[in-house]
């Protein structure tokens, strides 16, 4: 019985109270954070900074423009070295073949005139030769290999070859006056010059003697 008095005595255990602090701090507005602070303009540069900085700006213009004019030099360069390999890659194949062209030359000319009229068979082989040589220059041209035979004309050391001088009436100086030997030039580069006899100016016109009978090199 007095436990069971005692057991009534006891007083019960109230539920805990909420935390006021807990209500007051959820229920309060939170306030905006700060802003940042902007960040404080660069001072300007000093009128010699700024003049240093447009010296460097202009150095490096001009080191931009020079390597582009070197680069599209080496370019033209490579594509100048391309064509001219292209062009005259034949020049020493070409100038061996300039003697076999010579000696059909000299074999038709070897042949007398009155053979050819007296015998056919010797005027069937000159045409057949011939028409060798005509195939041949043909197939030069082809390949821009032109003969040179400048008969006539003012002798030009790049493209001719002076063997003999000789004065002859009516003549100008330096006229060509004999073709000794066709010349060959390949996409106007000299492959061989063309060996002639010219004209020079005769002393005996001004001391008013007759002029002499010029002797012409027929020899090659």
């Amino acid at each position: 019985m007095q436990n069971h008095q005692q057991e009534k005595a006891q007083p019960q255990q109230q539920p805990d109270a909420p935390d006021e602090n807990i209500e007051q701090n959820s229920a309060a507005p939170q306030e905006p954070p700060a802003p940042e602070p902007e960040p404080e303009p660069e001072p300007a540069p000093a009128p010699d900074e700024l003049q240093a900085l447009r010296d460097e700006l202009a150095a490096a213009k001009d080191r931009m423009f020079r390597a582009l004019a070197d680069a599209e030099n080496t370019r033209k360069l490579a594509a100048r070295e391309r064509d001219d390999a292209r062009k005259y890659a034949l020049s020493g194949f070409a100038r061996d073949l300039l003697d076999v062209a010579d000696n059909f030359h000299r074999a038709i000319e070897a042949i007398p005139p009155d053979l050819l009229e007296s015998d056919a068979r010797i005027k069937n082989i000159v045409v057949g030769i011939e028409t060798v040589e005509k195939e041949m220059l043909k197939t030069f041209g082809k390949h821009g290999i032109q003969k040179i035979e400048p008969m006539d004309e003012i002798f030009d050391p790049n493209f001719h070859e002076v063997m003999f001088e000789a004065p002859v009436p009516g003549k100008p100086a330096g006229t060509i006056i004999q073709l000794v030997e066709p010349g060959y030039v390949i996409n106007d580069r000299l492959l061989r010059p063309a060996r002639v006899g010219v004209a020079k100016a005769d002393p005996n016109a001004e001391s008013g003697q007759p002029p002499k009978s010029p002797r012409l090199d027929t020899e090659a």
